[in-house]
């Protein structure tokens, strides 16, 4: 269940006002930072309307347009109507991964050109994660799960997608770079969202467990380099396997541009296997 939280030991008492010209910026800079802070959680209910309008002795219209602005921002979405209040969103990956897809967007940049930034920074996660003195202990294990996870999802096309990114999730997370492992991730994202739609117009004559074999193996060769502490090989079979999973995508249009705005219909047309 979600719970309701006040604005917190910072926030004004019924009976004050704030008098300060930018009245919404600063409602919404108290919530911004608790969110950020993680005293604010994702499912966290704001109080209503009603209720944000006594505890900081402003109008409503200013706590509308702060509301707004914490909106606009994704950190939370408003709920109209009875039910009415706000639930909190703490930002992550697939967040980031939607703004920097308007930004690429805005630039006309390809698919081609985020696959292949794609490419570099997870293979450099892989070689950070061979690198790792305690990789057989905080890297490995885990990806030893996840590919058994994957083996038997081999014959559940959808499950078999959702362990294969939490596979490719584990080694940028297993680099020790959170920096580099929400870049990777954001990108991770957005690609994975467009992977998805073409996904439902790709050609049906691709075998899927032909794939998921050369998958399974390209896998296991990434956690023996790994567990081995070869960052060299990590890097270049990291390389190798995600520019032959995203051939089967980009051959239907390489020229295809990032788009996170249109129809799902719109995005890709039928998907030819490359020869």
């Amino acid at each position: 269940m979600h719970e309701v939280i006040d604005p917190g030991p910072g926030a004004q008492s019924p009976r004050q006002q704030v008098n300060q010209p930018r009245v919404a910026e600063l409602i919404a800079t108290t919530f911004r930072q608790r969110i950020l802070e993680g005293d604010l959680v994702d499912g966290d209910l704001l109080p209503k309307s009603d209720e944000l309008t006594a505890m900081f002795g402003v109008s409503k219209p200013s706590i509308r347009e702060a509301m707004r602005i914490l909106e606009t921002e994704g950190l939370i979405s408003v709920r109209r109507g009875n039910v009415g209040g706000a639930e909190v969103h703490a930002p992550n990956a697939s967040t980031a991964g939607y703004t920097i897809g308007l930004v690429l967007q805005a630039g006309q940049v390809t698919m081609a050109d985020l696959g292949s930034a794609l490419l570099d920074l997870e293979s450099a996660c892989a070689a950070r994660a061979a690198s790792r003195l305690d990789r057989s202990r905080m890297v490995v294990p885990h990806l030893l799960v996840l590919h058994n996870q994957l083996e038997q999802a081999r014959k559940d096309p959808a499950g078999f997608t959702r362990v294969a990114r939490q596979f490719h999730e584990a080694i940028v997370t297993g680099g020790g770079n959170a920096t580099m492992a929400l870049l990777a991730g954001a990108l991770e994202s957005l690609w994975s969202k467009h992977e998805a739609i073409w996904l439902e117009f790709r050609d049906a004559e691709v075998d899927d467990d032909e794939v998921a074999e050369r998958v399974l193996e390209a896998h296991m060769d990434i956690i023996e380099a790994i567990e081995q502490g070869d960052a060299i090989r990590a890097r270049d079979l990291v390389l190798h396997h995600l520019a032959q999973s995203q051939t089967y995508m980009l051959s239907s249009d390489a020229e295809k541009r990032v788009d996170v705005t249109s129809s799902f219909s719109d995005l890709f047309g039928p998907a030819r296997r490359p020869d």
